[in-house]
């Protein structure tokens, strides 16, 4: 069966590189050097910039693109509305928390974009890392009752939809008669990608996901957090999100990699906030001290580092375009049915991997 590849669009502005901080997750320079974007132009905005990167990787032979949400973003669902129009078979993979949004104005809000997109919208569900960023958006709820409303908000969207009087009277939501009216009812339900590390999650993830999305980890811990999904539900796929530095000979990618650790305290690495179990599991793949970047690199070409070049998840592929392939199709091997890539600038690295990478792979649609 062949394997989806997604590419992530930032909805949170751009920077030139890995190798030094000059722009954060949030800014936009519209004329960054050697940018593939068009010219000077005072009208180019960040809405362009994201339909040039949608673009781009449609044309590169990605399947979609993931839309992120966080407090530094744009809202996903704007920009996949914004962006629809730009492409033509190109997916889009709106990242949300539940519980920010009602789920009958949710399912409303999806089956409107499925008909204007001709069903192109795919679910990116978090239930949310806790910490500060969790307090941004007024949430205050436990991390185990995330889960436990992300399950509830998922039901009731899904009675919704059928298009008959639905009632609904949980812990969390509750509903008489709700329903969407029979156009939009007909149009398709999104594949649900849903990511979680805990218990709670993998087993909220048995019940809803049509993909159980994971962090890249050392080959050897995903396996077992997949062989735990399937103890809970024999019909999800799996799916793994993972940045990617690829150059053409695997000096080089280390390379890029070298000049990011140049403004690096190696001594330090970022600690967790909230109460991710993703982000206590990244940490705890590292062991011993840090002296060096390729002290990070877990396996040939896994390294855990990627946190302290840019916002993001810890593991993601370093090398030459055909270790980055091989890595990619020894996941295949482990069950992995898609993958989310990234790479910054966006633009620039969707080409890059798109035309040297996704060749190579084996399975990939």
């Amino acid at each position: 069966m062949p394997v989806d590849v997604y590419w992530r669009i930032g909805t949170h502005g751009d920077q030139p590189s890995l190798r030094r901080r000059v722009a954060s997750r949030g800014d936009w320079a519209p004329t960054l050097p050697g940018s593939l974007a068009p010219g000077p132009r005072d009208d180019y905005s960040y809405v362009e910039h994201m339909g040039d990167v949608a673009r781009a990787s449609e044309s590169a032979g990605f399947v979609g693109g993931l839309l992120p949400s966080f407090p530094n973003t744009d809202d996903p669902w704007a920009a996949a509305a914004t962006l629809a129009r730009e492409t033509s078979t190109y997916r889009f993979m709106v990242a949300f928390q539940p519980g920010f949004l009602h789920p009958v104005q949710a399912a409303r809000m999806t089956a409107s974009l499925q008909r204007a997109s001709g069903g192109r919208v795919v679910y990116n569900v978090i239930s949310g890392g806790g910490g500060p960023d969790q307090l941004w958006w007024g949430d205050k709820v436990d991390h185990d009752d995330r889960y436990a409303r992300t399950s509830e908000f998922l039901d009731v969207l899904k009675g919704v939809w059928r298009g008959e009087p639905f009632d609904f009277d949980g812990r969390f939501y509750r509903v008489e008669g709700a329903r969407l009216p029979e156009p939009l009812a007909r149009q398709p339900f999104p594949e649900i990608f849903f990511s979680g590390s805990s218990r709670a999650a993998i087993e909220a993830a048995g019940r809803h996901a049509d993909y159980y999305l994971s962090w890249l980890e050392p080959f050897w811990a995903l396996e077992e957090k997949f062989h735990q999904v399937r103890l809970l539900t024999e019909r999800a796929k799996f799916a793994v999100r993972i940045d990617v530095v690829a150059r053409e000979t695997e000096e080089l990618a280390w390379a890029e990699i070298a000049k990011g650790w140049d403004n690096v305290d190696p001594s330090v690495l970022r600690g967790a906030t909230g109460d991710s179990i993703g982000w206590e599991r990244s940490r705890s793949f590292v062991q011993g001290a840090v002296n060096g970047y390729r002290d990070l690199e877990v396996q040939p070409n896994v390294w855990g580092g990627f946190h302290l070049l840019r916002g993001g998840p810890a593991f993601g592929l370093v090398g030459s375009y055909e270790q980055v392939a091989e890595r990619l199709d020894e996941l295949v091997g482990l069950g992995v049915d898609a993958f989310i890539l990234a790479g910054v600038p966006h633009l620039e690295e969707a080409y890059r991997v798109g035309e040297n990478v996704l060749p190579l792979l084996k399975g990939a649609s």
